[in-house]
């Protein structure tokens, strides 16, 4: 049926209209809701790392096509520019929707009302409508005039559709890069990566987490030092038992008990001694007292333990390996740590190991920093998390009379609290991002995942506080995450956005 040019001229005007009904609607509530815009862009998989320029460039460039739709003579421009636009929405859905790690919540305007694959099909609706509009726009009027417009459109369609796409893609592939490596804290959010499955009343606060495995959680207790709680993955008290030692008479000040199942070893730095015993009987000997004084201390296997001990002959903070048994030694690396200024204070963090990786991991507490090294301390690699302090922030004063160093005031924490399993990192951050609510952080906990085989940020999740009562201390088991909040310990299952990374 052929169509008389004022019936093209009312279905061209009308197909403006709607674009500019769309545009005004779309652009003032982003506008209006600016801060929530912003934010929710920087939680996008493919554009969080352009968002602060995207939250302004996008509503304007919705404005600037309507004006342009508006006065005749710029309605070609503004059908094509419009259709460019809507191109780029469509191909940015479905980048979203088929080839991001996770598909964020919608957002801004008419997103914030349909589903990701309604909006596609909306999307692809005004396209259709554009081109619509472009063809009829251009045979309305006289035909021999409007032949090299009509072959200029020819050309035209090709071109902005290529180009619209290849931007996208473009933006797509530079975020990925730069949210990987080179992050300026843009965390990403996916929808629920965690569900909670389990929780348990401990009825006080004095629990750790002594180890983990597939079948158990084991917890120790500073008010109680001797004693071993097991419990199955639904968080149901299996086992209480009183540790057995061969040895009582030793000074102990800061006993703790580690298991690595069928083993378990109870440490007390401050003697110096080392306990090893089965799970089976919970009775453990002495099979070391002498040598350095260590802090933190971390089995390996059943005969090696990996330890955070002090310099004899500076008292700088160093990374040691103790090999017991009739072989018995000490491994120290002085340059596994990086000092900065103190030595002891700035060295400070989290010493962790990956079964899966056969590696050591360091991770600082107060700068954005890890090592990674093999068991006999050979550093391997060196990386950063995505908070932005190089420099610890920390202010240090000498007590010349007791020879001490002491912290003069309340360090800024960079990384709380961590575990490591397989080729993951889990960090509890202590450091908010750009597009990230106030209110999330004060009732919630941020857990950031890296991938230690790319020395790269994958991801974040929340977990949620306990009334008042935030994230204490946490530990991984393949698809299991463990919390200590408060008085309760919760169990979550991890889906497959962050499992599936396990290398």
């Amino acid at each position: 049926m052929k169509l008389s040019s004022q019936t093209k001229y009312y279905i061209t005007e009308s197909i403006c209209l709607l674009y500019i009904l769309l545009f005004i609607y779309a652009s003032a509530s982003k506008f209006m809701d600016f801060q929530h815009f912003r934010i929710q862009l920087g939680q996008s998989p493919l554009l969080s790392a352009f968002a602060d320029q995207l939250a302004v460039v996008v509503p304007s460039s919705e404005i600037i096509i309507c004006i342009l739709l508006i006065i005749p003579k710029f309605k070609p421009a503004g059908l094509f520019a419009a259709y460019g636009l809507m191109l780029m929405f469509t191909a940015y859905i479905i980048i979203i929707l088929n080839y991001t790690s996770f598909v964020p919540c919608s957002c801004g305007g008419v997103l914030e009302k349909l589903g990701w694959k309604e909006h596609l099909i909306f999307n692809l609706f005004f396209i259709v409508l554009s081109i619509i509009a472009l063809m009829l726009h251009i045979k309305s009027g006289d035909r021999k005039k409007n032949l090299p417009q009509t072959i200029l459109v020819k050309m035209l369609f090709p071109a902005i559709s290529i180009s619209s796409i290849s931007l996208v893609i473009i933006l797509f592939l530079l975020s990925e890069n730069i949210v990987h490596y080179h992050n300026k804290m843009t965390r990403r959010f996916p929808h629920s990566p965690i569900r909670q499955t389990a929780i348990l009343d401990l009825k006080v606060n004095s629990f750790y987490f002594a180890g983990v495995d597939s079948k158990a959680v084991y917890l120790g207790n500073t008010t109680a030092p001797l004693m071993a709680t097991t419990l199955n993955r639904n968080l149901v008290k299996t086992k209480v038992k009183m540790i057995d030692l061969n040895r009582k008479d030793l000074p102990f000040r800061g006993v703790r008990v580690t298991v690595q199942n069928p083993y378990f070893f109870v440490t007390d730095g401050t003697v110096p001694c080392v306990f090893k015993g089965k799970t089976s009987d919970w009775k453990a000997e002495l099979v070391l007292q002498k040598g350095e004084y260590f802090g933190s201390v971390l089995p390996i296997d059943s005969s090696v333990l990996a330890v955070a001990t002090y310099s004899k002959i500076n008292g700088d903070k160093i990374l040691g390996v103790i090999e017991l048994g009739k072989k018995e030694k000490t491994v120290l690396n002085p340059d596994m740590l990086q000092k900065q200024f103190d030595g002891v204070f700035d060295t400070d963090g989290h010493l962790l190991y990956s079964a899966g990786m056969q590696k050591i991991i360091y991770l600082y507490a107060y700068r954005n920093q890890f090592t990674i090294a093999d068991r006999e301390l050979n550093i391997k690699a060196r990386g950063s998390t995505i908070d932005t302090i190089k420099h610890a922030k920390l202010s240090v004063s000498k007590d010349a009379k007791h020879m001490q160093r002491q912290l003069s005031r309340p360090p800024l924490f960079v990384n709380k609290s961590s575990a490591v399993f397989k080729n993951l990192l889990f960090v509890n951050s202590a450091v908010p991002g750009r597009f990230e609510d106030d209110r999330m952080w004060k009732r919630t906990s941020i857990i950031d995942v890296y991938d230690l085989n790319q020395k790269s940020y994958l991801l974040s999740f929340t977990i949620n506080n306990l009334g008042d009562k935030k994230l204490k201390s946490f530990t991984v088991c393949n698809d299991q995450f463990y919390a200590l909040i408060g008085n309760h310990i919760i169990a979550y299952k991890m889906d497959v956005q962050i499992t599936s990374k396990y290398k």
